[in-house]
């Protein structure tokens, strides 16, 4: 498959359809879960979507390490790669890994303002022109609304899109259909998409509670395959 039908055919197209668009640029969209549930592969493979489709990409994160990010992108082309054929697979990999940074931080080290002006020195100083900034392992308990209007007001000024993870406690999880995770309520102003990763019959369904000014949308058709980490049409099987 060459890579224009690999982009076409992308279940990632039915995300976008379901939400008028995508995140859009200047705005903030967040995929919850409990931890080890799925949240990281998502991200990857809506980052290597982007890539696929010549954009930039800025992966932050929060984790003490950077080598599993670096991995999970590595996987994830691979399985994609593998899955559809592509043809010069390793060609575009080599492409599209000079259109992405990834960048670490320690959250209880730093101010969101300290991040937000890292990747202003990287997009500007660095002459790295990022599309997406993927934000894996922040805390919402630690933040403010504060922090994440200033988030906001960034990804708006410098027309980014910008994608969160956010991990829900056990008693975080949401009590009814539709409802977003109370830890994520304080924030929805400056949210503009909110996916939670519900796991279900050994899959893993995306479900849209927050779709720009539309609250409880429902299940998005797609779902995450926990054997090959990548985010599926509802009807699509597993190649192995």
């Amino acid at each position: 498959m060459l890579k224009a039908e690999l982009i076409k055919r992308s279940p990632l197209r039915i995300l976008e359809k379901s939400t008028h668009g995508g995140v859009g640029k200047g705005n903030i969209g967040v995929i919850a879960a409990k931890k080890g549930i799925g949240k990281t592969a998502c991200l990857v493979h809506l980052a290597t979507d982007q890539l696929f489709q010549g954009k930039h990409i800025i992966h932050v994160s929060f984790a003490s390490s950077t080598q599993h990010i670096i991995a999970w992108y590595e996987d994830i082309f691979s399985e994609i790669s593998r899955r559809k054929k592509l043809a010069d697979a390793m060609d575009i990999h080599d492409e599209i890994i000079r259109r992405r940074v990834i960048m670490n931080f320690n959250q209880n080290g730093v101010t969101t303002g300290q991040v937000t002006r890292s990747i202003r020195s990287m997009i500007r100083d660095g002459a790295f022109a990022a599309d997406c900034i993927i934000i894996d392992g922040y805390d919402f308990r630690k933040s403010t609304v504060e922090d994440l209007k200033g988030i906001k007001d960034f990804a708006e000024e410098l027309g980014l899109e910008i994608w969160f993870s956010a991990t829900l406690q056990d008693d975080e999880l949401p009590a009814g259909k539709g409802e977003v995770p109370e830890v994520l309520q304080p924030y929805l102003d400056h949210i503009s998409i909110v996916i939670i990763l519900k796991p279900e019959k050994g899959l893993i369904r995306l479900e849209l509670l927050k779709d720009h000014d539309i609250r409880s949308i429902g299940d998005l058709h797609l779902k995450l395959d926990p054997k090959i980490l990548l985010i599926l049409e509802e009807d699509e099987a597993v190649t192995v």
